[in-house]
């Protein structure tokens, strides 16, 4: 017998509050945006929208969508701010935490040579949500291959941060994962650097709601390591985005 999965499968993700609700939806047929949603494409094959006027999502993008259909989709991230009113509070609700309380008085590995994390750093995380497993080719995701040609499995992990205006959120460039990012309030920038220092700043993306980083900014290497360059999120204004992480299934 053939089983088919159910279509418009919806996961309401653990760090929705008052301020913030945030789904996660699998197979996506003819499912319907009322208000205005911030709707993000987490996979390899673009989604489908339909009506008033057929359009798509490219893969690992995201925009705003109001009053419309979304046709097909593997999977879709959906964020709707329901309250503006004092939004800087949500900090305030259960399981968010800040930063620099969770972090290890000297780099991990025992890289004196690396900056440690400045433990009064106004950055603020919530909690983390594995929200599903994805099939997709890392190497097409960072774009080291033109088309997608083989699958690995992802655990998709989801969270949110909060920075308040001119916040240096650290430069860093370890990760065990590859991640994306999705602006949801204010604006902000993703920065790159040739070394641990403000100053060699070569690259400077600006981030609004709704927008997403597609491109990752690692490049991948055998046995799921990748490779960073010196990163950081800069808050121009109180801003909150999301965190996409790809977690290979074998390290999850």
């Amino acid at each position: 017998m053939i089983s088919t999965l159910a279509h418009n499968v919806e996961k309401q993700l653990n760090f929705c509050g008052s301020h913030i609700d945030a789904k996660y939806v699998e197979n996506v047929r003819d499912y319907e945006i009322n208000k205005a949603t911030i709707v993000v494409n987490p996979h390899m094959w673009d989604v489908s929208v339909g009506k008033p006027v057929r359009n798509i999502i490219p893969a690992f993008s995201s925009t705003i969508l109001k009053d419309i259909t979304i046709e097909k989709a593997e999977v879709l991230i959906l964020i709707e701010v329901k309250d503006f009113t004092n939004i800087g509070n949500i900090i305030l609700e259960e399981g968010w935490f800040l930063l620099g309380n969770t972090i290890e008085d000297t780099p991990s590995g025992g890289d004196t040579s690396e900056l440690p994390y400045p433990k009064n750093t106004p950055l603020w995380k919530s909690p983390q949500d594995e929200a599903g497993i994805v099939e997709i080719d890392p190497y097409y995701m960072t774009r080291q291959a033109n088309t997608p040609s083989e699958k690995q499995s992802f655990v998709v992990k989801l969270n949110l941060w909060f920075a308040p205006s001119y916040t240096n959120c650290f430069i860093h460039n370890k990760h065990d994962f590859i991640e994306i990012h999705t602006q949801i309030f204010g604006t902000g920038r993703m920065q790159k650097f040739k070394t641990q220092d403000y100053g060699t700043l070569y690259e400077d993306m600006l981030m609004s709601p709704g927008f997403t980083t597609c491109v990752p900014f690692c490049q991948v290497e055998e046995n799921s390591k990748y490779i960073y360059p010196w990163h950081q999120y800069y808050a121009d204004t109180d801003c909150i985005w999301i965190a996409i992480e790809y977690h290979p299934l074998a390290k999850a």
